[in-house]
């Protein structure tokens, strides 16, 4: 006999295996730290990339400008106010990061738990079922 709570315990795990499931599984692989870090790593790298293209852009956009003032630029002033916008940008944006990765792997591991309780749970209505049967 069908039992309905069974079915759709089943059908949700299902669904969640199919979808969030192989997402979570592969956050949840690793530990906080290191999937953290790695994604700050990550972002870092993504920053200083962004952070030269818009600096290159900006080069280019003001070019004659540059050159017409290259003899009256203070070149030290210059290259502290770019490392300084560059640390501003890039801190704040591996804080955003940190900040949403933190939460993203607290989210897949309560979602994995709630799936593995799951698991359980189904576990004991099958043993219930051949208890009952016998």
């Amino acid at each position: 006999m069908l039992d309905e709570k069974r079915i759709k315990l089943m059908t949700r795990m299902a669904s969640y295996e199919d979808n969030e499931g192989r997402k979570n599984t592969s956050v949840a692989n690793h530990f906080r730290s290191d999937y953290v870090g790695l994604e700050v790593v990550k972002a870092i790298i993504c920053a200083t990339i962004a952070y030269m293209i818009v600096c290159g852009v900006y080069l280019y956009y003001d070019f004659e400008e540059l050159m017409v003032n290259i003899y009256k630029t203070d070149i030290w002033d210059l290259a502290a106010k770019i490392l300084k916008n560059y640390v501003i940008f890039t801190v704040s944006y591996c804080v955003i990061v940190y900040i949403a990765f933190s939460v993203k792997y607290g989210k897949a591991k309560k979602n994995l738990k709630r799936y593995f309780n799951n698991l359980k749970l189904l576990g004991s209505m099958y043993n219930e079922q051949q208890e009952d049967k016998e």
